[in-house]
């Protein structure tokens, strides 16, 4: 079930928003969907974000976009670098609308929507460097 909620398509779609976003700022996106948790759902993306090396980033500016598709719970995770600098209500914002569009079953749209916003914050928290700045995590979707 994790890998059909996306086409293919719409798995292009979703890489070039983390490409296009991570071109705007040094920090990392990646984003993990499978089945089901049995946990809690931000217990188990930060299980994942540790799991995919996430908090090894320079900079501690890598956001986990953690999708539990059976069970319609996700949850957006950034690291203490990015939480040290956002507005508290940051992460609550861009999940708002990502919802929205999930109630219309537009989960392509909302996942772009939602790495859209991170990478215009990350942006200006965490600018790109075109002198040596490396990208330190894989775009890929993973699946678990």
């Amino acid at each position: 079930m994790a890998e059909k909620l996306f086409s293919p398509e719409d798995r292009k779609k979703i890489i070039e928003a983390i490409r296009n976003a991570e071109k705007q700022t040094s920090g990392e996106i990646q984003v993990h969907i499978e089945n089901h948790t049995s946990d809690d759902v931000m217990d188990r993306a930060a299980e994942v974000f540790e799991k995919l090396g996430m908090h090894k980033t320079a900079d501690r500016n890598a956001v986990l976009f953690y999708l539990a598709v059976e069970d319609h719970r996700f949850a957006v995770l950034g690291d203490c670098g990015i939480n040290r600098v956002v507005p508290s209500d940051f992460w609550a914002n861009i999940k708002d609308k990502m919802v929205a569009a999930f109630k219309r079953k537009a989960f392509t749209e909302g996942l772009i929507l939602g790495i859209q916003e991170c990478g215009e914050t990350l942006r200006t928290h965490f600018p790109y460097n075109d002198k040596g700045d490396i990208n330190e995590l894989p775009d890929e979707i993973s699946f678990g």
